[in-house]
C-alpha cells in the first residue's frame, strides 16, 4: 500500500544504496507554525471553491487548531463532511491553486529550527519524509520546497473527469501513519530503532511510537504528558522564517518544479475545521440557553 501513497519528491535525487535511517515529519505546527489546509483558504476562494463565509471563519478555525485541534472523533467526523464537500472540484485546478500561492503562504511560515533538523538528518545520510493528514495537492509541493524525499499525505479518489468523487483512497491518520512509516522501513530498508520521528500532536503517538527516537515538537496536553511520562525529548519551534533568508545550502526549487498542487484534503480539512468551529459555538449557544 505504501508504493501508491508514499511518493518520491521529484526534485530529489536520492543516492543508489539503499538508505538505513529516516527522519519522520509531522507537518502542521511541527514543521509549518499554522495549519496547511487553512493558510490556502483565501486561495481556495479566489479559485471558487470555498464561499466568502468559510474565509471569514478560518481565522477563528486557525486559533482553535493552535490552541488544540480536534481530537479523534471530531477529526474522523471532519473525515466525513470533506468528502462531501470536495466531490467534484477539479484536481488540475487546486493543483495550480496551490502551485501559484506556495511560495508567498507556505516559505513564510516555516520553522527555522524544523529546516535545521532537516538539513542535520540529510547531513547524517538520513532520508526526510513528511507524514501528513493533509492532502497530497498541498503536502507534495511543500515535501519539494523543504528537500524531503518522500511524502506520506491523505489522497482523494479522482474520476475519470479529473474531479475528485468524494471518496478517500487513504487517510494518514493514527494508526495509519505508523503503518505507512513500518512499510516504508521494509520496503527501503529503514532501521526503524535508529529512525527519527517529530510531531506536535497526541494523535501521532503510533508514528512516535514506530521510531526509536520520538521527539514531541510544540506539544499539544496530551502528547506533552506522554513525553514527559516516556522521557522523549520535547522541543519547542518558535522561529518561522524563510527558507532563503536562512540556510543557503537549503534552496528552494523553481515555480515549475512545485506545481504539485492543492490538497482537497488541504480545502476539505479546511471546511472540516469549519465545521468544528460552527459545532463549538452552537453547543455554547444551547448551554447558554
Amino acid at each position: 500500500m505504501v508504493g501508491a501513497y508514499a511518493r518520491l519528491v521529484e526534485n530529489q535525487s536520492l543516492p543508489h544504496s539503499l538508505p538505513r535511517t529516516a527522519a519522520f515529519f509531522d507537518l502542521d505546527k511541527t514543521v509549518i507554525a499554522k495549519s496547511s489546509t487553512l493558510t490556502f483558504s483565501k486561495s481556495f476562494y479566489r479559485g471558487g471553491l470555498i464561499n466568502r463565509r468559510a474565509v471569514l471563519r478560518t481565522a477563528y478555525i486557525q486559533f482553535i487548531f493552535l490552541a488544540g485541534g480536534a481530537d479523534h472523533d471530531q477529526m474522523e467526523r471532519m473525515r466525513e463532511y470533506l468528502s462531501a464537500l470536495c466531490k467534484g472540484w477539479n484536481q488540475q485546478q487546486v493543483r495550480e491553486i496551490v502551485a501559484e500561492a506556495l511560495h508567498d503562504l507556505i516559505d513564510p511560515i516555516i520553522y527555522d529550527e524544523a529546516a535545521s533538523l532537516i538539513e542535520e538528518h540529510h547531513t547524517a545520510g538520513r532520508d526526510v519524509v513528511i507524514v501528513s493528514t493533509s492532502g497530497a495537492e498541498v503536502v507534495e509541493p511543500i515535501g519539494a520546497m523543504l528537500g524531503a524525499d518522500r511524502v506520506v499525505a491523505t489522497r482523494m479518489v479522482v474520476g475519470e473527469d479529473g474531479c475528485f468523487t468524494g471518496e478517500i483512497a487513504y487517510y494518514a491518520y493514527g494508526p495509519t501513519k505508523a503503518e505507512a512509516v513500518r512499510q516504508l522501513a521494509e520496503s527501503e530498508g529503514y532501521d526503524l530503532a535508529r529512525c527519527y520521528a517529530y510531531s506536535d500532536s497526541a494523535t501521532d503517538l503510533p508514528m512516535l511510537e514506530a521510531v526509536g527516537h520520538p521527539h514531541a515538537v510544540n506539544p499539544d496536553r496530551a502528547l506533552r504528558k506522554e513525553a514527559y511520562a516516556r522521557d522523549w525529548p520535547v522541543l519547542v519551534f518558535n522561529r518561522p522564517v524563510r527558507l532563503k533568508q536562512r540556510v543557503p545550502g537549503l534552496s528552494m526549487p523553481a515555480r515549475p518544479a512545485l506545481v504539485a498542487a492543492a490538497a482537497v484534503g488541504a480545502a476539505a480539512a479546511t471546511a472540516g475545521l469549519v465545521w468544528y468551529a460552527s459545532r463549538r459555538r452552537a453547543g455554547a449557544a444551547a448551554t447558554a440557553c
